[in-house]
């Protein structure tokens, strides 16, 4: 299918709030909240807005990628600024047609230019190790408390950047968040059913697993 990626602009913020409460609804949790984080990113101080990508099939809005700052720190304390992404949406009529990831292979060419030496995130390897992401592990770069978990995924956009010492991660503040906000956002919206779905207990294995 076509499409055509570009820069999200202030006109579509509610049409991307839309697409991801969509593409996220009962995945993970009954209902979901990154329709709210979405709309919460924007304005927080490590929101990097011209790596906000939208995707447009035949003039409407169908997926959307957002990323912010993050930084590693290593055994001797020295700290390096990383990137992460997500969410990353995608309406379900259009998933698994290659919409998300054109939304990761542009915004990946972007931020190579950034000055940037790594994007590091939490998702499923399934989704990612496509675009040459791998496990922490592989670069000795852990969560806080020392472990590897199985969806902390690198990807170096600066080889062997991570060469010579061990880090550990630190994902922004904006991803923490009261749920209680999450409630009084979606109420916003059209109402839809919160339901269980076994995508919800494979996420809450994958989110305790670890690499040995």
């Amino acid at each position: 299918m076509e499409i055509s990626i570009r820069n999200e602009s202030e006109s579509d913020y509610r049409a991307v709030e839309e697409i991801t409460r969509e593409a996220f609804w009962n995945l993970y949790v009954p209902g979901c909240n990154e329709h709210y984080l979405v709309h919460i990113l924007r304005d927080h101080p490590d929101f990097i807005g011209y790596l906000d990508l939208v995707a447009e099939h035949e003039g409407r809005l169908i997926g959307n990628i957002m990323f912010t700052k993050s930084y590693v720190m290593n055994e001797a304390g020295q700290r390096m600024d990383t990137l992460t992404f997500g969410p990353v949406s995608v309406l379900p009529v259009h998933q698994r047609k290659g919409v998300g990831s054109a939304l990761i292979k542009s915004a990946i060419e972007k931020a190579v230019d950034s000055g940037y030496k790594a994007v590091i995130i939490y998702g499923d390897p399934q989704n990612y190790c496509r675009h040459g992401f791998k496990n922490g592990k592989d670069f000795g770069v852990s969560a806080p408390d020392g472990s590897y978990p199985y969806g902390l995924l690198v990807l170096e956009l600066e080889k062997g950047v991570f060469d010579g010492h061990t880090w550990k991660f630190f994902p922004s503040e904006a991803y923490e968040f009261d749920n209680t906000a999450v409630e009084e956002f979606d109420d916003q919206f059209k109402p839809k059913a919160k339901e269980h779905k076994h995508t919800q207990d494979v996420f809450s294995i994958q989110i305790r697993a670890a690499i040995k």
